[in-house]
């Protein structure tokens, strides 16, 4: 493979999300592991982890565990630089009872599901009338336990 070659290579991501650490693996288009590492789950983070995901080939689309919580910084900042993001659903609770839990592991599963359109949804867009009404729920429910309290303390 010449140097022009290797520099157009498609390549998928995936990434397992926590709260201070974001694990992320490459894949490439015959989906051979080609590269795991960790990296802050900051903005400089989601940075680095950009610039290494390109340092193999063009970043072709990138799944992501939970998008809706520790990933949503990710998702974001992902979607601001046109990458195209899957939200990737855990592997069945059998699989990982039996291999046990490895984060390596399930970022590298994160990037297989992403090349193989498997276990992947459109993650939400967090905008938008349900977004509006989701807060609007969750504002009722701060209020109505606040509400709660207030009457006990009178009493």
């Amino acid at each position: 493979m010449d140097a022009q070659e290797e520099a157009v290579r498609r390549i998928v991501g995936g990434v397992d999300t926590h709260k201070d650490l974001h694990v992320a693996a490459v894949v490439d288009e015959q989906d051979r592991v080609l590269g795991t590492q960790s990296f802050a789950s900051t903005r400089q983070g989601y940075r680095q982890m950009l610039v290494w995901m390109r340092s193999f080939g063009e970043v072709e689309r990138v799944g992501v565990e939970s998008t809706g919580s520790y990933g949503a910084g990710l998702l974001r900042f992902l979607q601001q630089a046109a990458i195209v993001v899957l939200e990737v659903t855990t592997p069945d609770r059998q699989d990982r009872r039996r291999r046990g839990k490895n984060d390596d592991f399930d970022a590298q599963n994160a990037a297989h599901a992403a090349f193989a359109g498997i276990r992947t949804v459109t993650p939400k867009s967090r905008d938008g009338m349900i977004e509006a009404l989701r807060v609007l729920s969750a504002c009722r429910k701060t209020a109505v336990a606040a509400r709660r309290i207030a009457l006990q303390m009178i009493q």
